[in-house]
């Protein structure tokens, strides 16, 4: 079987911002990792239940409310572990304040169960973990080699990229992980954003005005 017809991915936006949600999986193993679920979690589960997978992790791009409203639930119903990048644990203990700035309601989470560090191995589809601080200090993007596939978080977006006048926000350091750790990955990966539409590593090395290479 090819590599392709073996990979799994969907990505959809969820909850009160729309952050996109991306269920990734091997059809050989049976197994998928959720990225993101910042909300709806009926909704991503009735898609995991179509995939037909079994989830064996919960992982964050990063702890604004936006990317993990829905996390608590999916543990719940799914029994599946919460992963987080430790320095944004101040953000994940926060999610009332939060909630209360942005106007949205606030629901408990579970505590993380596992800190996530530069380069892990995901155990799914070849996935690696690249920490990407910026945005906020333990900002996380996820890099499916073998399938030129990024997710990218709030780190960089189409022709943009992450905010950083939010808590732990830094533009200096957000562009230097943009610079040094995804501008030198190959044009042709398809990058999923935080928000909105995707577009490629490519793409942005040439039109993205806000950071430049050089």
């Amino acid at each position: 079987m090819q590599a392709e017809a073996v990979f799994f991915r969907e990505t959809f936006p969820v909850g009160p911002i729309q952050c996109n949600c991306t269920i990734i999986g091997d059809r050989i193993r049976g197994e998928a990792i959720i990225v993101d679920p910042g909300g709806d979690p009926e909704i991503i589960l009735q898609k995991l239940a179509a995939s037909g997978l079994k989830l064996t992790r919960i992982i964050h791009t990063h702890a604004h409310l936006d990317h993990f409203l829905a996390s608590g639930e999916i543990k719940k119903k799914t029994g599946a572990p919460i992963y987080l990048h430790k320095e944004d644990k101040f953000l994940w203990d926060n999610l009332e304040l939060q909630c209360r700035m942005f106007g949205v309601p606030y629901v408990p989470q579970p505590d993380p169960d596992h800190w996530l560090h530069d380069d892990e191995d995901l155990s799914c589809c070849g996935g690696m973990a690249m920490h990407t601080p910026g945005h906020t200090p333990g900002s996380m993007c996820f890099y499916f080699e073998p399938h030129k596939l990024l997710l990218a978080g709030d780190t960089l977006f189409r022709r943009s990229i992450g905010r950083t006048d939010l808590w732990g926000g830094d533009f200096k350091t957000i562009e230097t992980s943009i610079k040094e750790r995804l501008y030198t990955l190959d044009e042709e990966v398809q990058v999923v954003t935080g928000h909105g539409p995707d577009t490629t590593i490519g793409e942005e090395v040439r039109e993205n005005s806000i950071v430049r290479l050089g």
